[in-house]
């Protein structure tokens, strides 16, 4: 019992802190900056889990709920390239390719929320993501100083959907030992001013 008290202990935690920040595309709260977290990519192109992030996150931006739009992934070797395959969708979408910002070393979820905070200045957002991850990644974007609300994508019941949701019971408590113990990510490198710029080249429309 005891055991079983604390596989979920990490699971209760993200929810406490999550739960009444899950929103959707309609009634989430207007921001500067949307995240978008990669998902995968088949022959080049965003995988549909990922499409389905893009399409809300441009839906956020043609709503005017966000006026730019971070998109972080990964890119750790040359024949694949999260960021920039996200950067052509989002552009097919509608989204101006100025108002979007690219981290390159976005590798897991911890890593692109202390990315977004530390090196691109990202204090508030709207994270953009699959209901089964939407949680977590609120959960640990806090953790990492940024205030987050999470816009959960609806997705049909299928093998990828449950398995997303059972990984997500394993990832929990990676999730809350970032969170305790606060580790830099992979790559840190410079301060980037793409988020700054691109905020800034808005409002002087």
């Amino acid at each position: 019992m005891l055991g079983c008290v604390l596989a979920l202990m990490p699971v209760t935690w993200m929810h406490a802190v999550a739960d009444s920040r899950v929103r959707t595309v309609a009634d989430v709260p207007a921001g500067d900056v949307a995240v978008v977290f990669g998902a995968g990519l088949r022959a080049g192109r965003p995988a549909p889990y990922l499409a389905h992030r893009l399409d809300a996150a441009a839906e956020l931006y043609s709503t005017g709920k966000v006026k730019v739009v971070l998109v972080t992934g990964d890119n750790s070797r040359e024949e694949y390239d999260e960021p920039d395959a996200m950067r052509t969708y989002l552009v097919e979408q509608g989204v101006p390719d100025g108002r979007i910002v690219s981290d390159y070393a976005g590798f897991d979820t911890w890593d692109s929320c202390v990315r977004a905070r530390k090196i691109f200045g990202v204090d508030r957002a709207v994270l953009v993501t699959q209901g089964f991850h939407v949680r977590r990644a609120v959960a640990l974007c806090r953790a990492a100083g940024v205030e987050s609300y999470g816009v959960g994508v609806s997705e049909r019941r299928d093998a990828t959907w449950y398995y997303g949701g059972i990984r997500e019971m394993f990832a929990s408590g990676k999730a809350a030992a970032e969170a305790l113990l606060r580790p830099d990510p992979m790559f840190l490198g410079p301060t980037e001013t793409g988020v700054t710029e691109a905020l800034a080249a808005g409002h002087a429309r």
